[in-house]
């Protein structure tokens, strides 16, 4: 902006620019009157300040009933002064410096809104313009296309233009878009197409959010799959089971069994138990990796055959127009040198059945591409129905509540547990515990060990408090897989 402001001086929008403005917007008949009596601000409808080098917006409180204004390829840098506008129907703030979108909450009739070329890094307080059909917020800053969700909002919302931000290079950026707001009619000056819309909402069903993101997965996925560390872990609904996570979470607040694990007897149990433990959420983890593996190659055979398909339909589609525009080409030149009335009516008619073999063709090759991303569409559905219940009976199958293993083992460790304590209890107060061991128990272990209800209730809270903790990561596990 400063390279501007070195040889323009900024403007705020005064008194006088809205009068010149106003009187340039009269006809040419009224001008005379216009500027000898002072236009009645109040039945001013438009308004257009572009390349007036303006700065600030201000001063057009008056204007109330205006429905249209232009300010477009000034220096603006900020969104104000509109509030008393209204009846604001269409405005342009085009090739400005504006950072953020702000100050439109008033003008909840604006059915146009365009922030082209500026510098706005984020979609956001659009909330009350419900109104809004067309929207260009193309060449800004934005870098993070799940901002584009934020639309979904518009309701009436038809042609928008994003084209010229940084996002627009991502992989799959369009079919995002489309997938979000389906009410779309154009993107970026193209026609969205409506198989292309029933397509993806094919693929998304009817049932809203999660599946959503489930399409997300997939439009921007293919990639979203090749992650590592933490972030694979989740992708693959295996964190925490990799080594002793799980195991040492189930202890981690476990006062009384670290109380309980200075008796001679119950250390030897706790040296056993998580090497067994450890096994089977090991096995897990290891088949939870390989089946993610498994669903990235497929959501990544999916989008490459999804891609085939398109690019031999687009291929044969340009080599079809092609031939016709070569052939009408032809026709023209042969016009051109017969000269011949007879010979053009002849031309004229075999033109029109060209186009007319030409729409059947191009109809045809819609067809066969639609009917092949449906087949391709419901393989890929069959594929991953496959691997989610496989995954789901193979998690039921290995882990706590429905199997010998684990439950198993935190049972027979918790039973194993009880009876050396409970056997520690007795001998106590039988006084059949040699000296020298009473001496060297602590007073916490004395405290617990003061008759068998306390004991014997403060083992099962913990027992239960255990199992809560592997149900509860097993629920995490299964209500992930559903969702994907």
């Amino acid at each position: 902006m400063s390279q501007f402001f070195s040889n323009v001086e900024p403007n705020i929008i005064d008194d006088a620019m809205v009068q010149k403005a106003t009187e340039e917007k009269c006809p040419e008949d009224l001008g005379d009157l216009a500027r000898q009596e002072n236009t009645n601000v109040k039945v001013v409808t438009e308004l257009q300040l572009s390349f007036k080098s303006i700065l600030q917006i201000d001063n057009l409180w008056q204007l109330e009933n205006l429905t249209k204004l232009q300010l477009d390829n000034n220096f603006i840098e900020k969104i104000e002064g509109l509030e008393s506008l209204v009846h604001l129907v269409w405005l342009d703030l085009s090739f400005n410096n504006i950072e953020v979108i702000e100050g439109l909450d008033t003008l909840v009739r604006l059915q146009d809104l365009s922030l082209y070329s500026n510098r706005i890094s984020k979609i956001e307080h659009m909330d009350t313009l419900q109104e809004l059909q067309i929207f260009s917020v193309g060449k800004n800053n934005l870098t993070v296309l799940e901002d584009v969700v934020y639309l979904r909002r518009l309701k009436n919302l038809r042609t928008l233009n994003l084209g010229g931000n940084p996002f627009c290079s991502k992989e799959h950026y369009r079919l995002f878009v489309v997938a979000h707001l389906p009410s779309l009619l154009y993107l970026d000056f193209k026609l969205v197409r409506r198989s292309t819309v029933r397509f993806l909402h094919s693929l998304i069903g009817k049932s809203g959010n999660s599946n959503l993101q489930s399409l997300c997965f997939v439009a921007l996925g293919a990639g979203s799959l090749q992650k590592s560390g933490s972030q694979k872990h989740t992708t693959a609904f295996v964190e925490y089971l990799n080594g002793s996570l799980l195991f040492d979470s189930l202890y981690a607040e476990d006062r009384e069994a670290a109380i309980l694990a200075s008796l001679p007897a119950v250390e030897d149990l706790l040296q056993a138990y998580p090497s067994w433990f450890l096994s089977v959420t090991e096995k897990l983890y290891n088949y939870g990796l390989e089946e993610y593996e498994k669903r990235a190659a497929e959501v990544s055979k999916f989008y490459k055959r999804f891609y085939e398909i398109l690019t031999a339909n687009q291929q044969e589609s340009k080599r079809i127009i092609s031939d016709f525009e070569s052939r009408n080409q032809r026709r023209l030149d042969e016009l051109y040198q017969a000269g011949s009335g007879d010979i053009a009516e002849s031309e004229q008619t075999q033109g029109k059945e060209d186009i007319h073999q030409l729409w059947d063709a191009l109809m045809t090759l819609e067809t066969l591409v639609s009917n092949d991303l449906e087949e391709l569409l419901q393989d890929f559905k069959r594929s991953i129905d496959v691997m989610a219940s496989t995954f789901i009976e193979t998690i039921q199958g290995i882990y706590p509540f429905h199997s010998i293993q684990c439950r198993d083992l935190e049972n027979e460790h918790h039973e194993k547990l009880m009876e050396i304590v409970i056997a520690t209890l007795e001998k106590l107060q039988e006084e059949e515990f040699e000296e020298d061991l009473q001496d060297d128990l602590p007073d916490d272990v004395r405290r617990l060990l003061v008759d068998k209800n306390t004991i014997v209730n403060a083992i099962n809270v913990s027992h239960r408090i255990r199992l809560q903790k592997v149900d509860k990561r097993e629920s995490d596990m299964l209500c992930n897989i559903y969702k994907w």
